[in-house]
């Protein structure tokens, strides 16, 4: 009569927890999958669709381009480059900017988000000032900064900060404003000083509307960079993309755009990766744990 090992006997409940775990990981896969798929297919249906229109003639490519236009573009300023130089310095003069003011913008955010969060005096005081601020037209402040900071990159990098610190500050500040106020309270009967509190319970408290402002904030520093190159510079794809349009060459403009989806894709894969990294103490959400 054969006998069996102690540790091989598994109970019902552990292989019906095993069965389970395999089921959802494999939905998950499925899920992902069809998900790939589908953005496949738009993305094939809406470039298939656009070359088909204009080489029937039904969509004048002459105004909206044509896909096979946008490749010949593209190809031709990796092999012989633009006007200004190497298409690669283009997006890196662009790039560099927007990381730029990306940075700027984040540090200055969090830092008057937080601090206006908790004293309330100073953010009724100021309050009326930053939505008169929010409310300039953009294009409005990247004249100022081109004509007080002149062509180079500071009045880009300027503008993009900007763009950046509201999108940021005012998550912020509503982050530090949903802070468990039995948390704060306990911190202080412990003793903890103000400069604790907000090390150890407001930042980490706010940091999940913080990275959540970071997936939009980071397309700003990239409006910031190309309006502020639109306004006035010596390279960069906001030039290249004026330039395009001024000799109408919508197939340059488009690739232009095609390369800027493909800088805030990144980034936005990065940012992404960062969060995960950040808040891989917190519990899914709800939301989240059904999309599993």
């Amino acid at each position: 009569m054969s006998t069996v090992p102690v540790g091989t006997v598994s109970s019902p409940a552990t292989t019906s927890e095993a069965a389970i775990a395999a089921e959802i990981r494999g939905a998950a896969r499925r899920r992902k999958a069809l998900v790939w798929a589908a953005r496949l297919a738009t993305l094939v249906v809406v470039i298939g669709g656009w070359q088909l229109l204009t080489s029937a003639k039904i969509v004048d490519k002459f105004f909206w381009g044509q896909p096979s236009g946008i490749v010949s573009q593209l190809n031709d300023w990796v092999r012989h480059g633009t006007t200004y130089g190497s298409i690669w310095l283009q997006i890196w003069t662009t790039f560099k900017e927007a990381v730029l003011g990306f940075i700027v913008g984040v540090i200055a955010g969090v830092i008057v988000g937080v601090l206006l969060g908790q004293f309330r005096f100073f953010s009724e005081v100021l309050s009326p000032y930053i939505k008169v601020a929010n409310a300039i037209p953009r294009i409005v402040l990247g004249s100022l900064f081109t004509v007080a900071l002149g062509l180079g990159i500071a009045a880009k990098v300027s503008l993009a900060a900007v763009l950046v610190f509201f999108v940021v500050f005012f998550n912020a500040f509503q982050g530090v404003r949903e802070v468990d106020r039995n948390l704060l309270n306990n911190a202080r009967v412990l003793g903890a000083s103000r400069a604790a509190i907000t090390r150890h319970v407001v930042l980490p408290s706010t940091l999940t509307w913080i990275i959540a402002s970071l997936h939009v904030a980071f397309g700003f520093g990239i409006i910031g960079a190309i309006v502020g190159e639109f306004l006035g510079a010596q390279k960069g794809l906001g030039l290249v993309i004026a330039t395009a349009q001024n000799n109408f060459n919508p197939d340059g403009v488009f690739a232009a755009m095609f390369i800027i989806a493909v800088l805030a894709l990144t980034a936005e894969a990065l940012i992404a990766l960062l969060e995960r990294r950040l808040l891989s103490w917190r519990p899914p959400s709800p939301t989240e744990a059904l999309a599993v």
